[in-house]
């Protein structure tokens, strides 16, 4: 929304010279939420990296370019040596976020959070109240987490609110924008549901496409509102790349004079990223494309370096994603925007059919607005659904 404000020249395309890692230090956690990826539970697991191997690990990233370290879990604050293992991230050069339910941020740990120096602290929002406590399955948690905002806020903490839509709670979605902006929230992040874990257990209630697309309004005409007030807020989705294209004929309903403009940097941010900019380590230490692909091992990082792993292309998976274009079958391959989403989400594709490079499922673009003619039928698991316009309005 900056950039119809304030347009800049295109500028040359600039990859980061290592992937961001997410890293899940830690599986266990003391919520049971049914989305989860990690399919965490409030027990230890064995195997879990020592201290001593996190920091060594850390040394390679390092060396390989890495610049930012999103640390998560399971519950990130369970880990003992979490403040440890932050400080010593950031003291390496590191952008460190870290990653919570928010349900134990409290005034016993506060100070110790705010003595990190995290760059950003997202927390779980699911919902208001107790469609937030049903979907984290513990009563209290919105209070708790929400208690967790206000003192990052009262700290000075750069924080943000993550959102997962799904058919339950995708109606809460302007009053959770509302309460970002009463609690003075700097981030704002919808993260579509993607089919890992307890999330794919769970697939059948992924928002319809006429919510998702509901939602996508939402998100846009909330963010321009802030741009037009001269306050700005940061506004991200994640998990669904048709989104970059949904915005793009936004943009042309809005802003017709610069939607080429708009365009061409869509097409350079490129889309899905995963295996390419975003890389995940679990709390084993196997690394994966990202975050969703904890089937697929990749390698581990107590028997190779991080930087061998993600560099060995003999993995057919790793050597698909890397592929400009990737070679993408059914509609997304057809799709006149694929340089713009980069064919979404693989992982979806391969829980549904077992091949990671059929189309994705959960894309809620029409044939007419990806420039398809043809009127095959459709792999997905969430149809319009017309009963939602009512839900939603």
């Amino acid at each position: 929304m900056h950039e119809i404000a304030h347009p800049t020249p295109l500028a040359e395309k600039r990859n980061p010279p290592g992937p961001v890692v997410i890293w899940n230090l830690i599986r266990r956690c003391n919520l049971n939420c049914k989305h989860c990826y990690a399919l965490s539970a409030d027990t230890d697991f064995i195997g879990e990296l020592s201290t001593d191997k996190v920091h060594s690990v850390m040394d390679d990233l390092k060396r390989f370019g890495v610049p930012v370290l999103i640390l998560s879990g399971g519950e990130p604050l369970l880990r003992p040596d979490i403040f440890e293992v932050s400080c010593h991230a950031k003291a390496m050069g590191f952008y460190v976020g870290l990653s919570t339910n928010g349900t134990l941020i409290d005034e016993r740990n506060i100070d110790s959070i705010a003595s990190v120096g995290y760059d950003y602290v997202g927390i779980s929002l699911d919902g208001i109240g107790d469609t937030h406590d049903k979907f984290r399955r513990k009563e209290g948690a919105f209070d708790a987490s929400l208690h967790g905002i206000r003192l990052c806020r009262q700290e000075g903490i750069k924080v943000g609110i993550r959102f997962t839509m799904t058919l339950d709670n995708a109606s809460e979605l302007p009053e959770l924008i509302k309460l970002a902006e009463d609690e003075g929230v700097d981030k704002f992040y919808l993260s579509h549901l993607n089919y890992a874990g307890r999330g794919n257990t769970n697939r059948a209630s992924d928002a319809a496409f006429e919510a998702t697309r509901w939602a996508m309004n939402q998100m846009f005409n909330a963010c321009w509102d802030y741009e037009q007030r001269g306050t700005p807020k940061e506004f991200v989705t994640g998990n669904n790349d048709a989104d970059g294209v949904y915005l793009l004929h936004w943009a042309r309903r809005h802003f017709p004079e610069q939607a080429d403009e708009i365009e061409a940097k869509l097409g350079q941010w490129g889309g899905n990223s995963t295996g390419v900019n975003i890389a995940n380590i679990d709390n084993l230490g196997n690394v994966h494309p990202d975050t969703m692909w904890w089937n697929h091992d990749l390698g581990n990082v107590k028997d190779r370096p991080f930087s061998e792993i993600w560099n060995d292309l003999s993995d057919p998976i790793m050597a698909g994603l890397r592929k400009q274009p990737r070679e993408i079958k059914g509609r997304c391959g057809q799709c006149e925007y694929f340089n713009i989403c980069g064919g979404n989400t693989r992982v979806r594709a391969m829980q549904l059919t077992g091949d990671p490079w059929a189309e994705d499922p959960a894309c809620y673009l029409t044939n007419e607005e990806i420039g398809i003619t043809e009127s095959g039928e459709r792999l997905t698991v969430t149809p319009y659904r017309k009963h939602f316009h009512a839900e939603l309005h």
